[in-house]
This record gives C-alpha cells, structure tokens and sequence, in this order.
C-alpha cells in the first residue's frame, strides 16, 4: 500500500485546476514534500508547495526537473492541453501538439523518474485521464484520441513496473469546474473532490479511479457495445 503522509510527490500542472486542488490535498494529508510544476513557477501559490519550471513536452525540461526532485516517491502526470482540434479539419500541427502534451508529455515524465522512484524504495504513478479516454466528442475529437492513447500507455506501464515496486493508477473523470470547462453549461465535479478520490485511490493502490457518475456510466457501456455509447449509430 502507498502512504500519502510522509511521501515526496511531483504533481504536473500544479497551479490551477485539478493540479492545484492535488497538490493541496497532498499538503493536507501530510506529504513531506510537493513539487507542484508549471511552465511559470511563480504561478505556483500554495505556501507548502515546491514550485518547479516544467514544461512536459521538452526534454531538457524534463531533465532539469529530474536533476532537482531527485526524492520523490509518487509522480502524478497531470498537465494537459487542447485545442479542441478536429481529426478532419484542424492543422495536423494542433493535432500533434495535443497528443505531444498529453501522450508524450507524461511518457517522458515516467521515463525520466522511473529511476528515481526505484531507487527510492518505489512508489506510485497516477496518470490523469478522462471520461473522453473512452468515448469520443465531436468538440474534442483530438483529445479524446491523446487521451484513449494515454489509457492505454497506463495500462502497459501498470504491467511493467509492478516488478520495480511500483504501482499504476488512471484517473477518469468528466466535466470538473475548472478553467478548461468554464464555457460548458453542465453539472460539474469539484476539483477538491476529484483530487481527494484520486489520492484515495493511490492510497489503496487502485488500478482505476472513476471520480464522478459519467465515468462510471460510460465505463459500463465499453462492454455494451458502440450503439450504448454513441445513440446516433442506433439509427
């Protein structure tokens, strides 16, 4: 089982959003330490937090990062992006961009604090998901897509570190009430309550978290077919 209390953790995307709310309920739950990164640090304003410059898609970065948060126990991979890209009719560069954030972005965090965690003592990796890792929407058609990809790279990782001593959570959730969600007119879950069930979840070393009811559903309907999922090919 992993302890939150008395762990290291680098938390991606720390100042705002479900980063924040992370990185706070980390704080309150006795983690010895937080890196909370983004690309300006000095947006980083929890008073216990370790504000850390990242940027997840550049390797020297990513690094640099390595090189200072050497104690760390627990990464969680939340940073992501969209441009709300269309497969069909978006510049292939948005596109790429989408899948070099929130599919490359976390690789190359665990590539680079694998090590460290092993040498640690091992620890645990939460890679921030979502509800569109399973269903696609027609606004958000490349990043349902980098997402799906990422469900699927937590789910090789889970496999392949478990014999470093290190375990493997994904985080899926819908609609949280957060910048990225402002412009949607529906029910939202709070950032405070998705980062308290995702640290749960490390806690009890769950394969999956599913932090709200539209998770949960749409999760279901995986196994009753494409039609459950996307009324519209009933017809």
């Amino acid at each position: 089982m992993t302890s939150v209390a008395g762990s290291t953790v680098l938390v991606t995307g720390g100042s705002r959003g479900i980063g924040r709310a992370l990185v706070e309920s980390l704080c309150n739950r006795g983690a010895r330490k937080v890196y909370a990164t983004a690309r300006d640090p000095r947006s980083v304003t929890h008073p216990e937090a370790v504000p850390l410059p990242l940027e997840v898609t550049d390797p020297a970065s990513v690094a640099a990062a390595a090189e200072r948060a050497r104690d760390i126990t627990i990464l969680i991979n939340n940073a992501g992006t969209t441009l709300r890209a269309s497969l069909l009719t978006s510049p292939v560069d948005d596109i790429r961009h989408e899948f070099e954030t929130n599919f490359y972005g976390p690789l190359n965090m665990t590539r680079a604090f694998v090590p460290i965690i092993q040498a640690n003592g091992g620890g645990h990796l939460l890679n921030v998901h979502s509800v569109l890792s399973w269903i696609a929407s027609p606004d958000l058609e490349a990043y349902s897509a980098s997402k799906a990809a990422l469900w699927s790279q937590t789910n090789a990782l889970r496999l392949e570190l478990r014999s470093r001593g290190i375990n493997v959570t994904g985080l899926h959730v819908g609609c949280v009430d957060t910048d990225l969600s402002a412009h949607i007119d529906t029910p939202k879950t709070s950032p405070g309550s998705v980062a308290e069930q995702a640290l749960d979840g490390i806690e009890t070393d769950a394969y999956e978290v599913l932090a709200d009811d539209r998770s949960r559903q749409v999760k279901t309907g995986l196994a009753e077919g494409l039609a459950s999922l996307y009324p519209e090919l009933a017809g």
